[in-house]
C-alpha cells in the first residue's frame, strides 16, 4: 500500500497517456513542485521531470516542444534522456502557461513521470556523512511534497526511506553490511550513526550515474 501510494502521490501524479502527434500538459503541476525546492533548503535533493515509457519506463525521446500562454511562445528545454528543464517562473503559473510536446515516435505511448534525485553529487562525496545528508534532504522533500496533512497528522501514509540507491557507471564491490550492491547499483542503509563520518566509501573510479531514495516495499 506504501509503495503504490508513493508511485501515485509523488512520481507519477501528472501521468498522462499519448499516442497522438503531440500532447498538452499544465505547467501549474510543475511549478507547484518546483516552489517546494525553492522554499526548502536542499544542496543536492531535486524533484525532477521525464517523460518515459508507460510499460517499460524507458525515456520516451522529444521530437520538440513549447511552453504557451495566451500571450507568448518559448521553445521547451529538454535533455536527449527527455528530462523536462523547466524555469521556476510564477508569471507562467500565473498566465496558465501549458508544455505542448511532441514525441519523436507518434505511435509511443508516453506518461510523465517525476523523479526525486540527487544533483551535483559525485563520487568524491560518497562517504557515509554525505549520505546521511542526502537521506535526510529526500526524507524532508518527500513531506514536504506530501503536504502538510499527510507529512504530519497521516504520516503513518508516507513510504518508509531506508536509505539510497547508488547506480555507478561500472560494477562495484564494497565490504560492508550496510551496503548491498548488485552490478552497478548499490543500496545504503543510512542511519543516525553515519552523521559526521567523513571516510570515504567507495575506493573505484567509476563515475555516478544517479542517486534516488531507497523506498521500502
Amino acid at each position: 500500500m506504501k509503495s503504490n501510494w508513493f508511485c501515485a502521490a509523488v512520481l507519477l501524479s501528472m501521468s498522462f497517456m499519448s499516442q497522438a502527434t503531440e500532447f498538452v500538459v499544465s505547467y501549474d503541476g510543475f511549478y507547484d513542485r518546483l516552489k517546494v525546492i525553492e522554499k526548502g533548503e536542499f544542496e543536492f535533493a531535486r524533484i525532477n521531470f521525464y517523460v518515459v515509457d508507460s510499460t517499460t519506463l524507458a525515456p520516451c525521446k522529444i521530437g520538440s516542444g513549447k511552453i504557451i500562454t495566451e500571450n507568448s511562445e518559448a521553445p521547451l528545454a529538454y535533455t536527449d534522456q527527455a528530462q523536462l528543464l523547466l524555469p521556476f517562473d510564477k508569471k507562467l503559473d500565473k498566465d496558465k502557461a501549458v508544455l505542448v510536446i511532441e514525441p519523436r515516435d507518434p505511435q509511443h505511448q508516453c506518461q510523465l513521470k517525476f523523479q526525486i534525485e540527487a544533483e551535483h553529487f559525485d563520487s568524491t562525496q560518497l562517504t557515509k556523512a554525505s549520505l546521511y545528508q542526502l537521506h535526510n534532504e529526500f526524507d524532508t522533500l518527500l513531506s514536504d511534497l506530501s503536504g502538510f496533512f499527510v507529512s504530519k497528522l497521516m504520516r503513518f501514509l508516507l513510504p518508509e526511506q531506508k536509505g539510497v540507491i547508488v547506480e555507478f557507471s561500472q560494477p562495484v564491490a564494497l565490504d560492508n553490511i550496510d551496503i548491498k550492491c548488485e552490478r552497478t547499483l548499490c543500496h545504503f542503509a543510512v542511519d543516525a550513526t553515519w552523521d559526521g563520518i567523513e571516510t570515504a566509501l567507495v575506493d573505484t573510479p567509476a563515475s555516478i550515474v544517479s542517486v534516488k531514495p531507497w523506498i521500502s516495499k
